[in-house]
């Protein structure tokens, strides 16, 4: 099992130390610590175990470090700052691993933009040497990239000419939407199996400046304090600790604190229950703090994240993930508004965040999603939000015969209007109702109801609302039906319907470059065994069939 909690000292590839509001994360890849046996991971190359890490790491400094407020990736490697992606991985692994290798990657840099973007921390990437392929793409995830100019460090993308495959984790995108690198130039580029360097990488805005060897260290931290100097991060606060998660894995699941995972492996279905508080919310910022990672929104949050991750990797079987909620929606609701009240703390800030990036983990995923609103559940505003990010939402009217819970409701509030962003910019309302911006209105006007099934079905905010007498019935047929489905099929079904509206450079990373990605990790002319990925440094070349398709 591929488990993704880790913390820094257990790390063996990384090295996070902090001086002041400057932090820097260290890339010193073990050769020997590959998270499978059968490759080495030479010249800072990175496997899923050395993303882990860099997860973990990118959180923390978030939730511990509230005085950070600039970020350098720099490497130990004499003239290696990373290899990218360990190419004798990658020619070994099954397609599965390889596509949530790139999915965990992607959203691992994403996170990296995010804390640019909306956390105050600043990351700069310090490149002391050769950054190829994946190396290149870390630091195209950062905010300024710095490149040691001694005449032989250049940056690079060179999978299309080695490989027969694509930069996997945004590079292309990046280059064009992000960069504004010209396409003509990028096209040389991304053919150019030794890159670029110098004052030619300055000038097609490769990299952000160029710094002699002998002044790159301090220009870096000068550099560092600069961008530190500007952030709105507090440099009074002590940070949230984020402490272990306490998980019990079962036969038949997985048992955290406020979430409960049931696996049903005849029908292939994934049952998340999400436990509303079972104590009243805090009073007050002081004590919301004292809680620390103990804090309900916040806990809930960490136990979904490392839920969905494990599910993604560690049941590849699984067709459906089936969201339910138990609890009381007065106390979701109590939550809900201490957040509200204190969103412009850092704290507040990087809870919504973290819910934002957990929901987009959602969207992203290659199951079907299904909510059910059923008696007892607790809908409320930001629970709600896994309503609108299930391809269909069952809500059950009425009462089951001998169940005295009450029946099921469905809540808004502002979190469902604007905090929690899908990737093409759209709130999951506004990407559900693109066509009826009547419908949307009328949803705001009633928040802060409770909305029973038949005012939930009429506002168009679920999908069906069967009766006592059916609602068993449905779902199981429901579930029965999509795991009869192709898996590829529904795939690319649900890929295509979730993300109406406009598009954006992080929708083109996963909907466009990572579907052509994985498409190519499939073709011989990359992994037969005269393709270029299993032929790689062996010194034969590869055969193409040179039609294009």
């Amino acid at each position: 099992m591929i488990d993704f909690q880790t913390q820094p000292d257990r790390y063996r590839h990384w090295r996070l130390s902090v001086d002041g509001a400057v932090a820097f994360l260290t890339m010193d890849v073990d050769e020997n610590g590959g998270l499978v046996e059968g490759y080495e991971l030479k010249m800072n190359s990175y496997d899923l175990g050395v993303d882990i890490e860099l997860y973990d790491a990118v959180q923390r400094l978030r939730f511990e470090h509230p005085q950070v407020g600039a970020v350098v990736i720099d490497s130990n490697k004499e003239r290696i700052f990373c290899a990218g992606a360990n190419i004798r991985m990658l020619g070994q692994s099954a397609h599965a691993h390889k596509v949530n290798f790139c999915k965990f990657t992607n959203e691992t840099r994403n996170s990296i933009e995010d804390a640019n973007e909306f956390s105050g921390q600043r990351y700069i990437s310090a490149i002391n040497g050769t950054a190829a392929g994946g190396g290149y793409e870390l630091a195209l995830a950062t905010d300024h990239i710095m490149l040691v100019d001694d005449g032989n460090a250049a940056v690079s993308l060179p999978e299309v000419p080695l490989l027969a495959v694509l930069p996997g984790t945004g590079g292309l995108t990046r280059l064009v939407d992000k960069r504004k690198v010209r396409r003509d130039l990028a096209d040389v580029f991304c053919t150019l199996e030794e890159g670029v360097r110098g004052a030619r990488a300055v000038e097609w805005r490769l990299v952000d400046e160029t710094v002699p060897n002998s002044r790159f260290v301090e220009t870096v931290k000068s550099r560092a304090g600069e961008l530190a100097a500007d952030s709105d991060r507090p440099t009074e606060e002590q940070g949230i600790a984020l402490t272990p998660l306490k998980r019990e894995f079962t036969e038949g699941g997985v048992e955290y604190t406020h979430l409960s995972l049931s696996l049903d492996l005849q029908l292939r279905v994934a049952t998340l229950v999400l436990k509303g508080p079972t104590d009243g919310a805090p009073d007050g910022l002081k004590q919301l703090k004292r809680q620390g990672a103990d804090f309900w929104p916040l806990a809930l949050a960490r136990e979904l994240d490392d839920v969905l991750l494990h599910i993604r990797t560690n049941e590849t079987d699984i067709c459906t993930l089936v969201f339910k909620t138990e609890g009381d929606a007065e106390s979701v609701a109590a939550y809900e508004a201490l957040l509200q009240e204190h969103a412009e703390d850092w704290f507040v800030r990087e809870i919504i965040l973290f819910w934002k990036r957990t929901f987009k983990r959602i969207d992203m995923t290659s199951r079907s999603t299904l909510a059910l609103l059923d008696q007892g559940s607790c809908f409320q505003g930001l629970l709600a939000e896994l309503v609108f990010a299930a391809d269909r939402a069952y809500m059950l009217e009425g009462q089951l015969e001998g169940d005295a819970r009450p029946a099921a409701g469905l809540r808004l509030s502002e979190f469902n209007f604007g905090l929690l962003p899908m990737s093409n910019g759209l709130t999951r309302l506004q990407t559900r109702f693109l066509g009826e911006p009547e419908s949307l209105h009328r949803s705001r006007r009633s928040m802060g109801e409770t909305l029973d099934a038949a005012r939930a079905l009429e506002a168009g905010l679920v999908t069906f609302a069967p009766d006592d007498i059916d609602w068993e019935d449905e779902i199981r047929l429901l579930l029965e039906e999509r795991a009869s489905f192709s898996p590829d099929a529904l795939t690319g079904m649900e890929a295509n319907l979730r993300f109406a509206g406009p598009e954006t450079m992080e929708t083109k990373i996963f909907g466009r470059l990572t579907a052509w990605q994985n498409w190519i990790f499939q073709r011989p002319n990359a992994v037969s065994d005269k393709g270029a990925l299993r032929l790689y440094g062996s010194g034969v070349r590869p055969e193409f069939n040179h039609q294009r398709v």
